[in-house]
């Protein structure tokens, strides 16, 4: 399945674990001595669906703490503004969609340029990441088996071991796109 058609399948679990997974791994590296994870009270309302609108607003306060220089920092910031507090209906799956495009294209810009870039992200989405780097195509590759491994999970108790493996794979993936952004950075400076 292509990740459109997994977001489309996906259910409230699913959604919500897989836009913080997005958001996560858009963060900025943290700032020595930052404290922890501003987005880390998400995902316990992704286990929870009764908590999430208080670890929503917890995410947002610890977010709107952060410096907010960054781009990828105020664009995350929007997207906690705009999730949705009853976590349900057609409004998180657009939420959820939004932070799926957010990821691709913080990754895409950390690969090397591309023509029409818009074009490409939306090729990888439905299937095709043909052309892509090697930060765009992993992400989405990563998204897709973030997106199989919640469905497989659906029936699990919402504090089973499934959603720490999630977790692990987008922490997996923030140190991938960290790396590579130092990386470029040590080279450039």
């Amino acid at each position: 399945m292509s990740l459109l058609e997994l977001i489309a399948a996906a259910d409230e679990r699913g959604l919500t674990a897989s836009g913080a997974a997005c958001l996560d791994r858009c963060l900025p590296q943290p700032a020595e001595g930052a404290g922890p994870d501003p987005l880390r009270p998400l995902w316990a309302g992704c286990a929870d669906g009764a908590a999430w609108p208080d670890r929503l607003a917890e995410a947002r306060a610890a977010l709107d703490a952060l410096p907010g220089g960054e781009p990828a920092v105020q664009r995350i910031r929007k997207l906690l503004g705009e999730a949705p507090a009853d976590r349900a209906g057609a409004e998180l799956r657009e939420w959820a969609d939004a932070c799926s495009l957010l990821a691709l294209e913080v990754h895409l810009g950390h690969d090397a340029e591309r023509a029409d870039p818009a074009e490409l992200v939306e090729r990888c989405r439905a299937g095709d990441p043909q052309g892509a780097g090697p930060l765009l195509a992993g992400e989405t590759a990563r998204q897709i088996r973030i997106l199989e491994m919640l469905a497989e999970i659906a029936d699990e108790a919402p504090t089973g071991a499934g959603l720490r493996q999630v977790m692990d794979v987008s922490t997996e993936g923030q140190r991938v796109l960290r790396a590579a952004v130092s990386r470029r950075a040590r080279v450039r400076g």
